[in-house]
């Protein structure tokens, strides 16, 4: 790669801590030639988003049916929609063509994939016998495609969203993160409401909804955070404390990391690859609903341990003060 090529990929990680091996070293830089070539012809990145959804659904389609050429389409469709979902955010980042419209469609598009590759997986599978009996899945797969979709994917997948913009918002503060909080975008709402701008209306209530969910989960880390903000009008000594504790919660999130990378896509992405080419799709159920899930646990408590020692740490300083 020429330098030049290699500074504009740098700038349009997010950071390097939290970009995922797989991404740095294949997604991103093919996600960075398509966002070059897309943006010298004018192409807004909410277009390629666009393109990302029908590819979703494609690579759902595909998977449905169980011969290798069909699955091998629904990987390749797959591959594709994540390379233009790389592509809008690095496109954006780099150019600034940040909009509401493009915040919907990209919270939307995976959404939109995994959902239908769920459904299709779950259609291939009913009429197949469970492995070792006689007896089709049936029903069954469904259930199990429900509790791996609603009850592990989407919880999973917003913790871990939520976790990297906590990490990115202590890395470089509000403007290199996407953190949020569902107060402010619940005012967002009701000022959308009053201009009777419905399509914001729609976004930010769903969007203060999604926040508030995220919040419920993380307590510690909402009073830990509670007290970070408190300090930053403080007296000096409390500012020095302030920074040697930011310090100590980057310490202790970067291992963390690693755990919102497998939580999100690319870990049940080449999941889904394999169990649809060796057609047993419901081994990726299975996989989300114990191995993921395990995961996801103690990603949460290790998160929550570190946030409720800072806290302590800023309590005993104060006291002692």
């Amino acid at each position: 790669m020429s330098g030049k090529f290699k500074e504009m990929l740098q700038a349009s990680f997010k950071s390097n801590d939290t970009e995922e091996w797989l991404d740095v070293h294949f997604t991103r830089p093919i996600g960075l030639v398509f966002a070059l070539f897309w943006n010298k012809l004018g192409v807004h990145p909410n277009v390629i988003t666009i393109l990302s959804i029908f590819l979703g659904i494609g690579a759902g389609i595909c998977f449905y049916y169980t011969d290798l050429w069909h699955n091998v389409a629904g990987v390749l469709l797959l591959m594709f929609a994540n390379f233009c979902d790389s592509t809008d955010g690095q496109m954006a980042r780099l150019t600034g063509k940040k909009t509401l419209i493009g915040r919907m469609l990209d919270g939307f598009s995976g959404d939109v994939w995994f959902f239908c590759i769920y459904v299709a997986l779950c259609m291939r599978m009913q009429n197949q016998p469970i492995p070792g009996m006689e007896q089709t899945w049936g029903i069954w797969i469904w259930v199990l495609g429900a509790i791996a979709g609603f009850l592990c994917h989407s919880p999973q997948s917003s913790l871990s969203d939520y976790y990297r913009n906590i990490h990115l918002f202590f890395l470089k503060g509000k403007s290199g993160s996407e953190l949020d909080n569902s107060e402010q975008q619940h005012k967002v709402f009701e000022q959308m409401k009053a201009d009777k701008d419905w399509l914001g209306c729609l976004f930010f209530y769903n969007y203060a909804n999604y926040c508030r969910s995220q919040e419920k989960r993380t307590p510690k880390f909402q009073r830990f955070f509670q007290l970070y903000n408190e300090a930053q009008t403080a007296e000096a000594s409390q500012q020095e404390m302030r920074e040697q504790v930011r310090q100590s919660f980057l310490e202790g999130s970067r291992p963390l990391m690693k755990y919102t990378n497998v939580l999100t896509f690319n870990t049940r992405a080449i999941c889904i690859y394999i169990t649809a080419l060796l057609n047993c799709p419901w081994v990726y159920f299975l996989f989300e609903i114990i191995v993921l899930s395990i995961l996801y646990v103690h990603m949460h408590r290790k998160h929550e341990t570190l946030c409720e020692k800072l806290s302590n740490q800023f309590v005993m300083h104060q006291h002692n003060s």
